[in-house]
């Protein structure tokens, strides 16, 4: 990619706030899940990312850069759409850090096209169970594990309030995780365990030049009012405020990081 994303290996600088936790990050191979693995590494956590087998240079190249920090880091490679890896995914995550505090829900899949007659009912699936299906089947095995304290963070999207019509299927997936943040937010707060969502705008990662015609990437991000699409690291501060016991009196709530776009 040119420019080449900010990750914030030279920028994102930590603080302590989340000391000896310990974090699952999935789609942490690049874009906001890199940021965000990066970020919660250098705020003292051990991180497992996971990515598809075929993405195997990125994670390794973000596992160098989470390593730098000196916390544990681990990559796992294999396919969410599939429940049985979703469950493998967390019992692995606890095997190597020794139990899991913060669940990032991040892995997604979008994909533009000019209307519904364009979409094939294998993408409509496909769309659903990666960014749907994975994220309940992660979520309920990751319930054995959890504790009071922990938290649960599910990247949604300002397409879940301001669909554009060429990413229908994505759109709406990015409605579901609203509904579903909120729903299960008030499901798990008796139990000590906050689950809340961030909601990007633009955001420049590599899965807009993979998805996106190239006229659109030209000017990708500056219908935002701020002018611009955000760099992944501008979104990863949320995502350690929602983690953190800053945010303690936060549950089923969108957090909007939209460059200026309201959501409502």
């Amino acid at each position: 990619m040119e420019p080449r994303p900010d990750y914030g290996q030279d920028s994102y600088r930590g603080c302590g706030r989340l000391d000896g936790r310990r974090a699952l990050v999935t789609g942490g191979d690049s874009g906001i899940g890199r940021a965000v693995a990066l970020a919660f590494a250098r705020e003292g956590a051990d991180v497992v990312i996971s990515h598809l087998p075929s993405e195997q240079p990125d994670a390794s190249e973000a596992l160098e850069a989470i390593r730098t920090t000196g916390r544990k880091a681990i990559a796992v490679g294999g396919d969410l759409t599939d429940a049985d890896h979703c469950r493998a995914l967390v019992s692995r995550t606890v095997e190597e850090l020794g139990g899991l505090d913060i669940l990032v829900n991040n892995a997604a899949y979008q994909m533009a096209h000019e209307g519904l007659e364009d979409l094939g009912a294998e993408e409509i699936e496909h769309t659903f169970r990666t960014n749907v299906f994975a994220m309940f089947h992660t979520c309920k095995a990751a319930l054995e594990h959890l504790q009071p304290g922990s938290a649960i963070i599910n990247t949604a999207s300002e397409q879940a309030y301001k669909p554009s019509p060429e990413l229908l299927a994505y759109a709406a997936t990015k409605a579901a995780i609203v509904n579903f943040t909120q729903n299960l937010g008030q499901q798990l707060i008796e139990r000590g365990i906050r689950v809340n969502a961030v909601a990007p705008g633009p955001v420049w990662t590599p899965l807009i030049p993979a998805t996106m015609p190239l006229e659109k990437v030209k000017t990708f991000g500056q219908q935002a009012p701020i002018g611009r699409a955000a760099q992944p690291v501008e979104l990863a501060p949320a995502y350690v405020f929602l983690a953190s016991q800053e945010s303690s009196y936060i549950a089923g709530a969108t957090i909007a990081v939209t460059g200026g776009t309201p959501l409502a």
